[in-house]
């Protein structure tokens, strides 16, 4: 039954992506703009970067469950983003971060990613771009502050009241929409197709 699943799940997760053989991401044949093309070594890994977050797709308590905490309110076109401070390094099954969006009680999640203080040397999936993330103070219900120094973040955020949490310095962050499509490219930072859920 697992092998089963995982069949299936690679097919649609390379139809998903691909939107048909040798199209680019989030493209349509007549469909203007360059991409990149997704090799079928980062789809396989893809699939299995599916496989093991599918527990987590609508289950935001189980994903709470196991140790994701809330680190940012809805970023716009992005998502929020949930972080389990015990998941290091680069492994495709095991993502520090899970990225979801909202309507009402119902969330969904719609994208995975990881961070480094640097780019990595080697991309860790053939054909990854980057985004970014300025140094910041977090607190316990999600809110954050841009701060360059964790010496200067508050104790208590100052507009919502939260404890503080954790600082980061300035990161490089790899956004991959396993769980929903994106016409800027599976690696895209921001998702136009996520604009409904901004105001939620």
């Amino acid at each position: 039954m697992r092998r089963m699943v995982r069949i299936v799940l690679t097919a649609c997760l390379a139809a998903a992506l691909a939107g048909g053989a040798g199209l680019p991401i989030g493209k349509t044949q007549g469909a203007m703009g360059a991409q990149s093309m997704v090799s079928p070594d980062v789809i396989a890994k893809l699939s299995t970067a599916r496989l093991a977050t599918a527990m987590y797709a609508t289950d935001l308590a189980r994903a709470k469950a196991d140790g994701y905490t809330i680190i940012t309110p809805m970023i716009p076109n992005m998502g929020y983003h949930f972080l389990n401070p015990k998941i290091q390094g680069f492994d495709v099954a095991k993502p520090p971060i899970l990225v979801y969006v909202r309507k009402g009680d119902a969330w969904q999640l719609v994208a995975i990613e990881w961070v480094w203080p640097k780019k990595p040397d080697v991309p860790p999936l053939r054909g990854a771009t980057y985004g970014s993330f300025d140094a910041a103070c977090h607190y316990t219900d999600g809110s954050f502050l841009p701060s360059g120094m964790e010496a200067m973040c508050a104790k208590k955020h100052p507009q919502t009241g939260a404890a503080f949490a954790f600082w980061h310095p300035p990161l490089v962050t790899l956004h991959v929409w396993a769980w929903y499509p994106n016409p800027s490219g599976i690696f895209g930072e921001f998702n136009p197709l996520l604009t409904p859920f901004n105001n939620e």
